[in-house]
């Protein structure tokens, strides 16, 4: 209700500056946190989530909310992407929101303050206050961006409850190239040396694009389980157009949000035929609803997480869809989220 009172106000301001406004806010909300040991709690790659409902990365790229967004009723907090170095991304104006498709379009190109000031951050955090993921990613500039990668684990390793790598964005050029087969063994395999030092034993994901062809799809599987890695995250912005009303639908950039939810559920769907359930997948691209996300769990997925419909529905979308949860397991006739993942 309160945000529905203040949405209107913050429409009139540039989506950046009421994005940083978002941010601040949401740092000190004083909602209790999310409740363990509930028909919502799961666990994945070893972690115990205490709902499956997650902020994805790029709403909090330095990490200066993530508790606000737990005491919102957020499962887990995924920050970042960090890079080694800080960068300031993309020109500006390069996040546009399109309100008549509910959707976002941004370009920001990783823009954040660098690894070494938000281990900072998260090193006065404590860190049984919530599950936090933290995605990493190259500097634009860089001469070997398998190091940055590799350089950014060893500096979250031992604060994070899980790293992402994120080879997905569109807005870092040439940065999905990595999806490439040979590419990815060779990024994987750096990274993967550096979790060996027992300090940095956390579990690494992946995080994809939504833009891709079956071969890619068969490709990255089959890395992905030959490296054991611990849950891939499908997806991200598409490059794709599909019908938009909005007047700013021809910015380029990833689009995400609602117009984005149908490819993401089959990309979803062709994650899980191709690695036949033997690593968790997480849903993510255009969820609103329980509803939407009901529909990602039973098509394959162990977690969800969402950003662009916090833009449309505020900090109480996380509280409402997990209610929406609870009401559509006992309506199905399932004990636990894990139950249900792939019963579609």
């Amino acid at each position: 209700m309160t945000y529905a009172l203040i949405r209107p106000l913050l429409y009139r301001l540039d989506p950046e500056r009421a994005h940083g406004l978002a941010i601040k806010a949401v740092s000190v909300l004083p909602a209790p946190r999310a409740r363990h040991g509930g028909p919502l709690q799961t666990r994945v790659a070893g972690i115990a989530f205490p709902n499956p409902v997650g902020m994805g990365a790029g709403f909090d790229k330095d990490a200066l909310a993530v508790d606000g967004l737990l005491r919102a009723g957020f499962g887990f907090v995924e920050v970042g992407t960090l890079t080694p170095r800080p960068q300031a991304g993309n020109p500006k104006p390069r996040l546009f929101r399109l309100v008549e498709d509910r959707a976002v379009i941004n370009r920001m190109g990783f823009n954040n303050g660098g690894v070494a000031a938000a281990v900072a951050r998260l090193s006065r955090r404590k860190r049984e206050s919530g599950v936090l993921g933290i995605n990493i990613g190259a500097n634009k500039d860089s001469a070997d961006r398998i190091d940055d990668y590799r350089q950014a684990f060893r500096a979250v390793a031992s604060l994070a409850d899980y790293v992402t790598i994120n080879i997905s964005s569109p807005n870092t050029p040439g940065l999905r190239a990595l999806q490439d087969k040979a590419a990815l063994e060779e990024l994987l395999d750096a990274v993967l040396e550096e979790r060996g030092t027992p300090a940095r034993n956390v579990p690494v994901f992946l995080k994809v694009a939504p833009d891709l062809q079956p071969a890619d799809i068969d490709d990255i599987a089959a890395v992905a389980l030959d490296r054991r890695l611990d849950a891939l995250i499908v997806s991200n912005t598409t490059i794709a157009r599909p019908p938009l009303r909005s007047r700013d639908a021809g910015e380029s950039g990833g689009l995400s949000g609602a117009p984005l939810k149908l490819v993401a559920l089959q990309r979803l769907r062709d994650f899980r035929r191709a690695t036949g359930s033997a690593i968790p997948l997480i849903g993510v691209g255009g969820i609103e609803t329980a509803e939407d996300a009901w529909q990602r769990i039973l098509a394959g997925a162990s977690l969800i997480q969402l950003y662009s419909a916090m833009v449309y529905e505020g900090p109480g979308i996380a509280r409402s869809i997990n209610r929406g949860l609870e009401r559509l397991m006992r309506r199905d006739g399932f004990a636990s989220i894990a139950e249900a993942v792939g019963c579609e």
